[in-house]
């Protein structure tokens, strides 16, 4: 087999470092695991017992790769993972999406996905500049809901906006004109849910492309961690009697 690389963009395949993060991957994407690594001193886990029995019945080759579990985790605790082909998505017309725009931190992304699956937005798009989706950081943090996502990244807002021309926009911005609540009582699926960067929040502009929208909160904080915001929005959005 060959020799495993260090993580890299270029490359045309991932990790997914962990043991319940790698039997969401065989649950969703099973046709892209390739290579199941193990650690010597976690077989005997009963996670990682899972993990060969299903890799063993879908043909997936196991091995023993310390070495290769330290250096991608960075710890030294990690039993299991699961190297996987890389994969395109479409997103979904008739869906609501989230559109996270320029986020640049991996663990804001990952969480972010996290909670858009528990709420059921199912459909993501990410506009660059922004995180690696396949970087197993992003991965690792999303814990295996990137394999039930449908997840595009697009180079520019207008090509994602192209895409799907017509669905309305709920730009989330420090100085939306309304209130969340408000909103989201009378936002008509299919809707896009639209967020900025961590540092720098949406442009300007955005506040003329939709509904924008303000989450309340108090004066004594400037604002909500990114993957904060993320979970309050689809929340509210998704609550419907």
């Amino acid at each position: 087999m060959p020799k495993l690389e260090p993580y890299s963009r270029k490359l045309d395949y991932s990790y997914q470092l962990g043991v319940f993060p790698s039997l969401m991957l065989l649950e969703a994407r099973p046709d892209c695991a390739v290579r199941l690594l193990l650690h010597s001193q976690g077989l005997e886990n009963e996670g990682v017992v899972k993990l060969r029995e299903r890799c063993a019945a879908l043909g997936v080759r196991e091995e023993l790769a310390d070495r290769v579990l330290r250096r991608e985790s960075k710890k030294d605790n990690c039993f299991a993972g699961l190297v996987f082909r890389k994969y395109e998505s479409d997103l979904s017309p008739s869906a609501n999406h989230a559109v996270l725009c320029q986020i640049t931190d991996n663990g804001n992304a990952g969480t972010a996905m996290r909670s858009l699956l528990g709420f059921g937005v199912r459909d993501v798009a990410l506009v660059r500049p922004c995180v690696d989706v396949f970087d197993p950081h992003v991965l690792r943090a999303s814990m295996g809901a990137f394999f039930k996502l449908r997840v595009r990244t697009y180079d520019r807002f207008e090509d994602y906006r192209a895409d799907f021309p017509d669905r309305p926009l709920y730009p989330f911005m420090l100085d939306g004109a309304q209130p969340l609540d408000a909103v989201a009582a009378a936002a008509k699926p299919p809707f896009s849910l639209v967020f900025g960067n961590e540092q720098t929040g949406l442009p300007p502009a955005f506040a003329k492309l939709g509904q924008s929208v303000l989450i309340p909160q108090s004066d004594e904080i400037d604002s909500l961690n990114l993957a904060v915001a993320v979970s309050v929005g689809a929340y509210v959005f998704t609550r419907r009697p």
